[in-house]
């Protein structure tokens, strides 16, 4: 309660006083901060030390049109009371709201926790019933989303591939480069301390777009090779159907893969370097950016590395599998004339 008259002794008015109830005790809008597409207000008050109790309250300074600074406790008077009861409602229903800051980034881990915990040892009465809100409540809108979205990206990539290459063993091989991916991608945003979001999630989505260019490199230069030993082949056995063995396949695709580095590095470290400006930026939004970037950049070393290593090895195996087939079918057309 202001005392006007002490307040007019110092030059006061209402309005001055409540100002700085309002700036200093209940806080003040003082500009916004971006935070990805949301804006956010930036409250400036005293520090909860300067407020957390009546003496302290009662110390706060007012300054006065003469340049002095008067306690606020000469031109108020500053006690406890019980304040009006309020009812909140939602669709119709009464409802009470419980707000907790949590010390951890992991909002859905948080959740998980919590559910468990209130399920054990809170029995709910008939009647009431318990949601969670605020940025829960925005993740699991966006983690609805990403059911839907991330298959559809790898059923988009796998019919591209399929376009491309007419059959569906050699998609299948080349999708094997998106869990390469994963392997970086999770260690980056791990090494980092970036926690799973929408933005790392985009950052998986596009991944795997890139990570699927890098096998498509890796099985298209094997395949150029066996082009030509076959070509090679069939000329000195004048026409004769070409069956590879083994070891001719494994040479194959050594030389395919190895005498194709360069091209496959290049084009890794061509779309590396283009991510890195995104990872040093400090602008408005480089936050969200670096969360797409992050999965990219790890993703993509893991992806050319293993890919080098490991998928021509898996592709060399589902190739002699085919080849034996091959010379099967061969073998009974050449057999099948003389038996009859």
């Amino acid at each position: 309660r202001i005392r006007r008259d002490e307040a007019a002794r110092y030059g006061l008015t209402v309005g001055d006083v409540q100002d700085v109830i309002q700036s200093a005790i209940g806080g003040m809008n003082v500009t916004e901060t971006v935070e990805g597409l949301e804006r956010y207000p930036v409250n400036v008050r005293y520090p909860r030390e300067l407020r957390d109790n009546l003496e302290q309250l009662r110390r706060v300074l007012i300054a006065t049109p003469t340049g002095t600074q008067v306690p606020i406790s000469l031109v108020t008077d500053i006690e406890m009371r019980r304040g009006p009861p309020s009812i909140k409602s939602e669709n119709a229903r009464p409802n009470a709201w419980i707000y907790v800051d949590i010390d951890t980034a992991d909002i859905g881990g948080y959740v998980a926790r919590a559910k468990q915990v209130i399920s054990e040892r809170v029995d709910v009465p008939a009647g009431y019933t318990l949601s969670w809100s605020g940025q829960y409540e925005y993740m699991e809108r966006a983690a609805k989303r990403l059911r839907i979205v991330v298959p559809m990206t790898l059923l988009i990539i796998f019919l591209l591939l399929y376009l491309n290459f007419r059959n569906v063993t050699e998609p299948l091989v080349v999708m094997l480069s998106i869990p390469f991916g994963l392997v970086g991608g999770f260690w980056y945003i791990y090494v980092l301390g970036y926690n799973m979001s929408v933005a790392v999630a985009v950052g998986f989505i596009a991944l795997a777009g890139v990570a699927a260019e890098i096998g498509v490199l890796v099985l298209t230069f094997i395949d150029h090779e066996l082009v030509r030993r076959r070509v090679r082949q069939g000329e000195a056995d004048r026409g004769e159907p070409v069956v590879l063995s083994g070891i001719e396949i494994m040479d194959a695709v050594r030389a395919g893969t190895g005498e194709r580095v360069r091209p496959i590095v290049m084009t890794a470290v061509a779309i590396i370097a283009g991510l890195l400006p995104i990872m040093w930026g400090s602008g408005t939004g480089s936050e969200v950016m670096q969360r797409i970037a992050a999965p990219m950049v790890g993703g993509m070393i893991s992806v050319t590395v293993l890919s080098l290593l490991v998928m021509p090895v898996i592709y060399g195996v589902v190739l002699q599998v085919q080849e034996w087939f091959a010379r099967r079918g061969v073998e009974r057309d050449v057999t099948a004339p003389a038996s009859s």
